[in-house]
């Protein structure tokens, strides 16, 4: 797209305005329902400045999902960070700002995941795994706060849960799926906790 004369291109603005763009378009139409051409007309933007930012698709997919898995991270870590010192507090504050989450207009349930069900190997695969890694991480630290049993393996248990209930929120309706999913994984937490302390 031309730049008029005069005007001064800020290129940390272009690759945020690309992003925001990719990040959208992706989460709506999947990673082979929208063209570098159509991302470039939605971001204003000529190809040549994609490239230039992002090497390729696949590059602008991998910066898209690695910006989205970080935002995601913080939210959840803030979520439970915000509900005090204990974990059964903590983990319960976690499902609720998922529930918040399910509850969106155009909600289509993990992006990330998404990705990387459509493409299985490459870029989103990669971040996908460690999109996962680092829920574990936050959930393994609750559950060791807990005197969980075996945390890791609680964490674990937990992300099943969690990702689990995307989908069904996303495939099988929302209403109640929050709910649900909460009271399941901190029922797992209880009793991993009450093992912990009998044995």
């Amino acid at each position: 797209m031309p730049v008029d004369k005069g005007v001064t291109l800020d290129p940390a603005r272009t690759r945020e305005q690309i992003l925001q763009v990719a990040t959208e378009a992706l989460y709506e139409q999947g990673l082979d329902g929208v063209g570098v051409a159509g991302l470039c007309t939605r971001a204003g933007v000529s190809k040549e400045t994609l490239y230039r930012h992002f090497g390729s698709k696949e590059g602008l997919v991998r910066a898209t999902l690695e910006a989205r898995s970080d935002r995601v991270t913080r939210w959840l870590r803030e979520a439970a960070e915000a509900a005090g010192p204990e974990p059964a507090d903590q983990l319960g504050a976690v499902f609720d700002a998922l529930t918040g989450w399910y509850a969106e207009p155009g909600f289509r349930g993990c992006a990330i995941v998404n990705a990387a069900v459509q493409h299985h190997e490459g870029a989103a695969r990669q971040v996908a795994a460690r999109h996962m890694d680092r829920h574990l991480e936050l959930l393994s630290e609750i559950a060791a706060r807990a005197d969980a049993a075996e945390p890791g393996v609680l964490a674990r248990q937990i992300l099943v849960l969690m990702e689990g209930a995307a989908v069904v929120a996303d495939l099988h309706g929302v209403d109640g799926t929050g709910r649900q999913v909460r009271e399941a994984a901190l029922a797992l937490l209880r009793a991993s906790a009450a093992r912990a302390s009998a044995g």
